[in-house]
């Protein structure tokens, strides 16, 4: 038989005493071909450079240190490699985004299995969000130090606040012009924090225990992706947030931090205590709720339990200015005392957290539940004089409070809602309004109220103030257009809860009951318009109740960053107001609530001058609008600015003759004012 060898069957002899030196796959190292024996080999480095449009992914995206490319020949292992099994996953929190990224307020179970087909309307939700703008890099400058993107400080955290909601602004007035279909979700905030987040605009990326620099006691937030981007609370969706720390024998997980939103059966009504429920379990449209589990999060608070570790908590609550969103406010400081399960209301186990707050910290959630219960019963407050102090002439009272000495409220003056003029303010152009027959729709360049402000509607759909110009054009009283128009903002009346209240050492000051929105109207100045204002040492000087546009202001940014939205950043908007000849109000007799706003050399508020037309004649009047998100009972300040008569020399002190000492204690504070 061919081939079929010669009928040997015996089997080959091996000679055993030969042990070959077999060593574990993982010790050992590639060879690469030299450049003489292949094309060059293409390496690039995770810390980068990257091409455009493409991020580091983790774990290169923290800051690193220029490396240079290593010669992939060169075996200079000085330890063996590490087996597979010993490296972890990173815990999904929240840092990359999705279309439903922050869509469902306090749901904690971020890892919840999904079905095919969930997954499948997941994309095209996300298709239709469409939020992923690319930055031109020559036209934008992040301005943060790597060192600040691990630690942040107070002047880092406000400028990445600014910043976002700033760019949110004006995503939403983007929004807004588009005719976008019935059903699509526009959350301009995922937007804006998507493209900053692939820029590094951020801080506190650093997880931590305890405090965050830069963030305060008591801030708020509007959105859950400013906590994310300033390193509050990490993810966009789960309620808790946690680290990993090595211990003797394994890595033991601790919380960092949690969000109370109401979305779980949570006990939230002491402004000390907060019995808070376990994530996970929660029914969906796939499937129904089930036992928690002591898993990731659920686990990390048990292990605080035992380390008595500090935990940041974040409460969310019902916005009382718009009732179909939340408002978060950062509560400080919490210990975890206790723990167990019980049953939910769907029958199923739950964990349950009782925290307790560390003494010693300012008050923030207790000052919103005092205001609840203000509002439920105004006359039981102790120092209150006047539950209105406006006797109707607002739609929303305005109460008047003294809990620090005697008096009895500010000198008798007539109560206004607006600014009373004696002549029409005259200008080179005639007036004239609109002619839209219903509500002026952004966009429409048919508008010529939108034509006068540069095509833009000057407002979101919510009545959030976009971007600061020399001049705004609202509809006036003689448009035909509806009475609600958008384009109204500041002729509909008071927006918060305002109250006066005598202050420890600068008379009679200006705060809110409810939380402010940065770009939300407040009030205007109401007065009467004079001639001029007196200068210090003429006759009549003594004043205190006058506006005045001449004025020398401090200048400051506050719009958005053409760059991150696809403009052309080298032409710059003009942000400072440019009113037609100098404007000055008196309110000492006649005005309203913001004669009452002190001022500010690191102010809360700023003024805005805004036009419109009544029967073909045109009027100046001065909003104020809110520069940051202002927590609740925080005190309303605006640059008073400077006179423009020349300052005389110091009598014997720092503050220059004419001028009045500032009181505001503001860390850069200039010292004198007015």
């Amino acid at each position: 038989m061919e081939g079929g060898g010669s009928g040997n069957n015996s089997t080959p002899i091996i000679d055993k005493t030969r042990v070959l030196d077999v060593k574990p796959l993982r010790t050992l190292a590639p060879v690469f071909p030299s450049s003489s024996e292949a094309p060059p080999f293409v390496s690039t480095s995770p810390f980068g450079p990257h091409s455009s449009g493409f991020a580091p992914f983790y774990p290169f995206s923290a800051p690193q240190a220029t490396q240079a490319t290593p010669d992939l020949n060169q075996h200079t292992h000085a330890t063996p490699a590490a087996p597979l099994r010993s490296f972890r996953g990173t815990e999904s929190n929240g840092d990359a985004f999705n279309g439903e990224a922050g869509s469902f307020d306090g749901s904690r179970g971020s890892a919840k299995r999904k079905t095919k087909s969930s997954l499948q309307k997941r994309a095209r939700k996300s298709q239709d969000l469409d939020f992923t703008l690319s930055v031109d890099e020559n036209n934008f400058v992040v301005g943060i130090s790597l060192s600040e993107r691990d630690d942040g400080n107070g002047e880092v955290v406000h400028s990445i606040r600014m910043r976002f909601d700033a760019l949110r602004r004006r995503l939403s007035q983007l929004e807004d012009a588009k005719e976008s279909p019935v059903g699509i979700i526009r959350r301009a905030d995922l937007k804006a924090g998507n493209i900053l987040m692939t820029k590094q605009v951020r801080t506190n990326m650093r997880k931590r225990i305890g405090a965050v620099p830069g963030v305060e006691i008591g801030d708020i937030f509007f959105f859950r992706i400013e906590m994310c981007l300033l390193g509050l609370h990490a993810p966009s969706m789960a309620g808790i947030d946690y680290m990993s720390l090595r211990n003797d024998l394994e890595e033991e997980p601790l919380a960092v931090s949690i969000v109370s939103s109401g979305y779980y059966e949570d006990d939230a009504e002491d402004k000390d205590v907060l019995i808070y429920s376990g994530q996970g379990g929660a029914a969906n449209k796939d499937k129904g709720a089930t036992d928690q589990k002591l898993e990731r999060g659920n686990l990390a608070l048990e292990r605080s339990l035992r380390r008595g570790n500090e935990v940041r908590v974040i409460r969310g609550m019902r916005d009382s200015v718009n009732q179909a969103s939340k408002v978060y406010v950062y509560d400080g400081l919490y210990r975890v005392q206790e723990s167990w399960v019980e049953k939910a209301k769907s029958g199923c186990n739950i964990f349950k957290y009782k925290l307790v707050r560390i003494p010693g910290q300012p008050d923030a959630f207790g000052v919103w539940k005092s205001i609840e219960k203000w509002k439920e019963g105004l006359s039981s407050r102790a120092g209150l004089i006047l539950p209105d102090l406006t006797s109707g002439a607002e739609s929303t009272a305005v109460s008047l409070l003294n809990d620090v000495d005697e008096e009895k409220g500010p000198a008798y003056f007539t109560y206004v809602s607006t600014v009373k003029y004696s002549k029409s303010f005259k200008l080179t152009q005639p007036a004239y309004g609109c002619n839209c027959p219903n509500a002026c729709q952004p966009g429409n360049l048919n508008c010529s109220c939108i034509r006068k402000n540069e095509g833009n509607f000057p407002y979101t759909a919510n009545g959030v103030l976009v971007c600061r110009a020399p001049m705004i054009h609202e509809c006036g009283p003689t448009c035909p257009c509806f009475p609600n128009c958008k384009n109204r903002v500041s002729q509909t009346g008071l927006k918060v809860r305002l109250e006066v209240f005598k202050t420890k050492d600068r008379g009679w000051g200006l705060r809110s009951w409810d939380p402010i929105r940065a770009g939300t109207f407040i009030c205007e100045y109401a007065g009467e318009v004079i001639e001029k204002v007196s200068q210090p040492g003429e006759e009549g000087d003594g004043d205190d109740y006058v506006f005045d546009t001449s004025r020398l202001y401090e200048s400051f940014r506050w719009n958005y960053e053409p760059g991150l939205v696809e403009e052309d950043s080298s032409i710059e908007a003009i942000e400072e107001p440019k009113v037609p000849s100098p404007l000055v109000i008196s309110s000492r007799n006649v005005g309203n609530v913001a004669r009452f706003m002190n001022h500010g050399c690191y102010p809360n508020v700023f003024w805005q001058p805004i036009m419109y037309e009544h029967n073909s004649e045109s009027f100046i009047h001065i909003g104020f609008f809110a520069m940051r998100h202002i927590p609740p009972m925080t005190e309303l300040t605006y640059d008073y600015g400077k006179s423009c008569v020349g300052e005389a020399e110091a009598d014997g002190g720092s503050t220059p003759r004419g001028r009045r000492k500032c009181l505001c204690g503001a860390p850069r504070c200039r010292g004198y004012f007015a």
